[in-house]
């Protein structure tokens, strides 16, 4: 009785009115529902069907399905709450992933579509040896089982905890103790499965249409009032806007890393930590952006099922432009939150205990009801949408790569469907169990989630990236990289705790990087290389010697800036010294640039020129690069959006 009352009492102070419980429940019947009935509507009759949709997805439908399953509680939650500690320079992660997604639709996507596999593993076997693609599939099922189905739950529990006021609070059954968080946590897994597991890639993709436009609309009205309540009771958007940008622009408040898109390590080492400087912009966060949007099953699996090459392409750029949308959506609550308990009404400055609360913390008691009830609705869609699409993949994942392969490889298709259903509810019950002792005692899990998936980024952009584009790759370099890429990041881990990990990712990809290219230029399994045009050779050529020249360039502003860095008088500093500064934002991340701009020099060289081939490279088809006028233009907007934020940002 005392629980039930604790219950009782908790959602009396919640701040949720009947009309916003309404909201929330209209979206979820109205969720199930079309999951169901698109499930049931288009019979799963074999594994092009469940898991990739049939070919039949759109650009429309790409573009919100890799959207939906994108944003989560990682961002609503994890972003804003390291936005509310740190600032904007987190928003790096959406800015470049944009640009990102522009440079995948055009070089990756075409030669993954051609190949026509159901997974990144499966390519990997085809490419190099069977052994590296069952490494990559076991990695990915601890990555999504153990990172990401575990962190996106318990981000979206927290929250949604925190908005009806459940924290400490449980439910006894049979004398044992079973946490409010962890129900809701069930309570979102089944959610997710409802659809998912039945449906597959069909009613996974076609929800997610629903449900961005849930994410997208919800976000910004908050992000709206969340401005408007910077201002104060009576205060206009206008005025909250503008007390936001005094205080960025204040001198008094210069060193503030709140506003800034570039951080200082001086100004805030804890914050360069996360986001160290321009590695956000030339560094390692490069590695995160091109294996997350490039080779992650769960992202690449909704291009695979796009009816043709090119509205895949459209898809992504669709995709790219939501993207710039999502800093709004995600940070400006929480640096209303940071500006309203620091600098606003003095008696809030201790309501944030963990920087993860802010987002539910500034929902709970700032947005008005109705926009509330919304707001809680994009964040519930937020991590329905990213789960459904973990489970689809990680089923995915075990069928093809694990069951099929390994275990029945004459299974029938309606078997490997049965299969795929049972794996992604296995999968369920295993990250229930672990998400409270991995994330139980974490403050911005959003990080957490960056830094231990960054542990296999170097060796996967290497082995997947090189495995694409360049002729050279070999199985040997491949299968050492797979072995060396986490023992490697493990032990810059432990010998260098204190550099930040995007840094410590980008000095893991250089060694890597030296061995592959070594490896496999020293192979001696190798072919007479296939013929190409005239044109083609010089095209690669010419771009050979740009990038040769930009890596040149940047591996010796690197080292100038560290040996220079040593040669400093001791009244340097990064106010008035030059040397200081560019020491003081990361300058170090140009030797990582350096050496992926050189990689691409290295594979264009050798393709133009090199009389042989590893036996098992893909074909040099120029042609499949060859994309539209429109997305030429589209590209150019979304690399000048860029642009602008960091002149205006920096």
């Amino acid at each position: 009785m005392n629980t039930q009352m604790s219950f009782t009492e908790a959602l009396s102070q919640s701040g949720l009115e009947s009309i916003d419980y309404v909201i929330l429940f209209t979206y979820l019947i109205m969720l199930v529902c079309l999951g169901i009935f698109l499930s049931y509507n288009r019979e799963t009759k074999n594994t092009q069907d469940y898991f990739l949709a049939g070919n039949t997805l759109t650009w429309w439908a790409v573009g919100a399905s890799l959207i939906a399953a994108n944003i989560s509680a990682e961002q609503l939650i994890g972003m804003a709450g390291t936005g509310y500690a740190d600032g904007i320079a987190i928003a790096a992660y959406e800015i470049m992933a944009a640009v990102t997604l522009v440079i995948i639709g055009k070089f990756l996507i075409p030669i993954m579509m051609e190949q026509r596999f159901f997974t990144m593993p499966q390519f990997l076997r085809n490419r190099y040896t069977n052994g590296v693609g069952l490494s990559f599939s076991i990695l990915w099922l601890f990555l999504y089982i153990f990172i990401n189905l575990t962190s996106v739950a318990w981000l979206g529990a927290l929250a949604i905890e925190q908005i009806m006021g459940f924290q400490t609070l449980a439910i006894s059954i049979e004398g044992f103790e079973i946490s409010v968080r962890l129900i809701i946590i069930f309570a979102l897994f089944a959610i997710a499965g409802l659809y998912s597991i039945h449906g597959g890639m069909t009613s996974v993709a076609w929800t997610d249409v629903m449900q961005v436009v849930f994410i997208i609309g919800g976000g910004l009205a908050t992000a709206y009032y969340a401005l408007g309540a910077v201002a104060g009771s009576n205060g206009t958007i206008s005025e909250g806007w503008d007390r936001l940008a005094t205080f960025a622009l204040d001198r008094e408040y210069a060193k503030d890393t709140h506003f800034h898109l570039i951080i200082q390590e001086s100004h805030n080492a804890a914050a360069f930590d996360n986001v160290p400087g321009i590695a956000a912009v030339v560094g390692g966060l490069w590695l995160t952006n091109i294996s997350y949007w490039g080779f992650n099953q769960y992202i690449t699996q909704k291009g695979l099922a796009a009816y043709s090459i090119h509205e895949a392409q459209k898809g992504f750029m669709f995709a790219a432009f939501l993207k710039i949308l999502i800093p709004i959506i995600v940070l400006i609550p929480g640096l209303c939150a940071f500006y309203i308990t620091q600098y606003g009404d003095t008696t809030l400055q201790n309501s944030i205990h963990v920087s993860d609360e802010a987002y539910p913390w500034f929902l709970k008691n700032f947005i008005p009801t109705g926009i509330k009830g919304l707001g809680f609705v994009a964040l519930v869609a937020a991590v329905v949408s990213s789960l459904a699409s973990m489970l689809n993949s990680t089923a995915t994942i075990f069928t093809i790569d694990i069951y099929r392969k390994y275990i029945n490889p004459d299974a029938s298709d309606k078997k490997l469907v049965a299969i795929g259903r049972t794996s992604a509810i296995i999968a369920l019950f295993i990250a229930l169990i672990a998400a409270t002792p991995l994330l139980g005692e974490l403050d911005q899990a959003f990080q957490y989630i960056q830094e231990y998936s960054g542990f296999i980024y170097p060796g996967i952009v290497i082995v997947f990236g090189l495995g694409l584009l360049w002729k050279r790759a070999s199985r040997t370099a491949a299968i050492w990289i797979t072995i060396l890429t986490i023992p490697l990041g493990i032990f810059f881990k432990l010998i260098f705790p204190d550099v930040a990990f995007l840094f410590r990712e980008g000095y893991v990809f250089m060694i890597l990087l030296i061995l592959f290219i070594t490896i496999s230029l020293s192979s001696q399994k190798t072919m007479p290389s296939q013929t190409i045009s005239k044109l083609g050779r010089d095209l690669m050529r010419r771009w050979s010697f740009i990038l040769g020249g930009v890596a040149a360039m940047s591996i010796v502003a690197a080292l100038i800036v560290s040996i220079g860095h040593l040669l400093l008088p001791e009244d340097a500093t990064p106010e008035n010294n030059v040397i200081a500064y560019l020491n003081d934002i990361g300058f170090q991340a140009f030797y990582f640039f350096g050496f992926l701009t050189g990689a691409c020099a290295i594979f264009l060289f050798t393709n133009a020129n090199s009389p042989k081939q590893d036996p098992r490279a893909l074909g040099i088809n120029l042609v499949l690069f060859s994309t539209t006028r429109g997305y030429t233009y589209c590209a150019i907007i979304v690399c000048a959006i860029s642009l602008i934020c960091y002149a205006l940002l920096w």
